[in-house]
This record gives C-alpha cells, sequence and structure tokens, in this order.
C-alpha cells in the first residue's frame, strides 16, 4: 500500500483514530472534519468539499472499505467522504475517508484507483454519482436528527453519535436533499463518477468549476 508523504502534503486534521467518528454516520463525520479544519484555521475551509456518493437506485459499490472483506466491494446506499482540493502539493488533490484501509489522508488517485475502480466494469444500476458541496456551505446547511437511523419501532440500527443532532436555523433534517443526485435538490454540484475523475485526478489538472452554491 502506498504511503503518504508527509514532506509534501500536512494533514488538514488529526490522525485518523483522534477525530471525531461514528460508524456508519458517514455524513456527521465529514461535517466533523470541515468543522475542524474551519476552527482550527491553518487551512483555507474553502478548498475542501463533502462528497456525497449515491446513485438513483441508491446502491454504489466501494473497495477498500472497512466492513469489506478481501477485495470485494461494500454496496452502500450512500457514503461521505472530504476532498480536499490542494493548491500547492504537487498538484495532487487528497481523500478523507475515515471508512477506507487507504491511508488517511489519501492521494485522490491512489483512492480512485483502488476504492472507486471503473464504472464500465459495473452494471448501469451500480453507476455513482458524485455530489459536491464545499465545506463552509456543507456546515452552514447540513441538517440531522438521525431519524434514518431507526427502525419501525423507533429503535437505533446503529448507536448515534454523543454529541446533539446537527441542525441549522431553518432544518432540521434534511440529508435526502444531500444524497439525492438530482442537481435540482439541495446544493452544490452533482457530476458522474467518470467527470469526478477526470477533473480532480493528478494526470488532467483541470481547474475547479464546482458551484458554491
Amino acid at each position: 500500500m502506498a504511503e503518504l508523504d508527509e514532506d509534501r502534503y500536512r494533514p488538514a486534521v488529526p490522525p485518523r483514530a483522534a477525530c471525531a467518528y461514528t460508524g456508519c454516520y458517514f455524513e456527521e463525520n465529514a461535517w466533523k472534519l470541515c468543522d475542524y479544519i474551519r476552527s482550527r484555521g491553518e487551512r483555507p475551509v474553502e478548498e475542501f468539499y463533502a462528497v456525497f456518493i449515491s446513485n438513483d437506485r441508491r446502491m454504489i459499490p466501494l473497495w477498500k472499505q472497512k466492513s469489506g472483506h478481501g477485495d470485494e466491494p461494500v454496496v452502500w446506499d450512500y457514503r461521505v467522504i472530504l476532498l480536499h482540493v490542494s493548491s500547492g502539493e504537487q498538484n495532487q488533490n487528497f481523500i478523507y475517508d475515515l471508512d477506507t484501509v487507504l491511508p488517511f489522508p489519501c492521494p485522490f488517485d491512489i483512492y480512485s484507483t483502488e476504492a472507486f475502480r471503473l464504472d464500465d466494469s459495473l452494471n448501469p444500476e451500480f453507476h455513482r454519482k458524485i455530489g459536491m458541496i464545499r465545506a463552509d456551505l456543507y456546515l452552514k446547511t447540513f441538517a440531522s436528527d438521525r431519524s434514518h437511523m431507526k427502525d419501525a419501532n423507533g429503535k437505533w440500527q446503529k448507536p448515534p453519535p454523543s454529541y446533539p443532532c446537527i441542525e441549522t436555523a431553518d432544518s432540521k433534517m434534511n440529508l435526502d436533499d444531500f444524497i439525492s443526485m438530482n442537481p435540482k435538490v439541495g446544493w452544490g454540484s452533482v457530476l458522474p463518477l467518470s467527470d469526478f475523475v477526470r477533473q480532480f485526478g493528478r494526470q488532467t489538472h483541470l481547474s475547479c468549476s464546482v458551484k458554491a452554491q
């Protein structure tokens, strides 16, 4: 496994084990990373994006997952990771994912090759889409009352975080707006996985054109 060259890139958050983390609450884990980056002020929070991975069927495979077995993918309804569009480190962007066995943070191209792989080899119903929202806007707009993690009897399917629910003045629950891959819903931009990889991979050096609203 490739190791992160710390001489070239200084991570924006603590080591994985020291980050705020609750299993299966991907959206809140990403929010907490954004909040840490904003509060520390060492990196411009505008360089970071919350990245929702899903599709219209809410069936998306990812490899190199902590919950996976061998080289088999885990099929999620959605996942959330953090992208750093780096301005100075060898033109290399980085992915922060607390649920992967890959390095944390991970160079974008390694994550793409190992965790995303290619949609071309998958049945169309598993093709992934990406919803991107700049971290500062994500911090202002995201809200969750965690009701999606309760079963029909109101019992938790997975234990919730110990801190209070994240809410805004306008909403207590809008998670579905972020998971939706309808570009007319919610905030940010939606694009196919292939376009996401082309835009932020090291080989192409394309400029970022993601909407901030």
